[in-house]
């Protein structure tokens, strides 16, 4: 995995006019919040992105796995696919939300299974259960290792309700519905969209990105991953942190 070249060469090199960037939030365009219900806007950010819109030879989507309400408030703007809960949920560039399941349906399965997860997180130091609508997600990056992997452990346990799965990471764990996948929101935003001459680009720093880069990469797109250092993935190249992806961004602009 090599270093990312600049987007203008990327361009050139696959002989495309116009590109079309997807890019996850935490950890890709900005840090990690100290918890995941923290939503703060950053100026700089919106300044940058609001820059970027306005060219003619570029597209843009967000793809995060947070509550796509967050994802309007981190970023109030127009001309921009917002796609949140790892695309179930989606704003198009006019402002049209969508939704690519019925959220009626599936929640008040994962209502019944809440309290089960509730229990067996209260009065234990480190752990916070985020509540997405769509998904639960268990974050224990601030608990002790021993207690983070017994607590995990026996969250997997808890019989998962039907409509859903679980999908975990490091000191991380998540019911949601096997449709909450970034690499279907990429095909669905992408099957909306005039691709003549457009190169698209997927963004992102985890697992869950994994599977934006393959479906992409398989259709001649392009994956970059987000990490301080190389690791395995199947993304082509790599940025080492938000701030290297800001400024990938604005050499853009020139």
């Amino acid at each position: 995995m090599n270093p990312c070249p600049p987007l203008r060469q990327l361009l050139a090199d696959a002989g495309k006019l116009r590109a079309f960037l997807f890019l996850d939030y935490d950890g890709t365009l900005a840090d990690f919040a100290p918890n995941p219900d923290v939503v703060l806007p950053d100026a700089h950010l919106l300044d940058l992105l609001s820059r970027l819109v306005e060219r003619d030879d570029l597209r843009l989507a967000v793809v995060s796995g947070r509550r796509l309400t967050h994802v309007r408030a981190l970023l109030p703007l127009p001309g921009v696919w917002l796609a949140g809960s790892y695309g179930l949920e989606l704003v198009d560039p006019g402002g049209a939300e969508m939704q690519r399941l019925d959220y009626q349906a599936l929640r008040p399965r994962l209502a019944a299974f809440k309290p089960g997860w509730q229990r067996l997180l209260a009065g234990r130091d480190g752990f916070y259960l985020e509540d997405k609508g769509w998904a639960l997600a268990i974050h224990a990056d601030k608990a002790q290792a021993q207690a983070a992997a017994e607590v995990l452990a026996q969250a997997r346990m808890v019989e998962v309700p039907a409509g859903f799965r679980l999908q975990g990471g490091e000191r991380f764990l998540e019911v949601c519905p096997p449709e909450a996948d970034k690499g279907a929101a990429v095909e669905y935003i992408l099957s909306r969209s005039d691709l003549d001459g457009v190169l698209p680009l997927f963004i992102g720093d985890d697992d869950k990105d994994e599977r934006a880069f393959t479906r992409l990469q398989a259709g001649g797109g392009i994956g970059i991953l987000v990490a301080p250092r190389a690791r395995p993935t199947t993304a082509r190249y790599r940025l080492a942190s938000p701030h290297a992806v800001r400024r990938w961004l604005r050499a853009y602009l020139g």
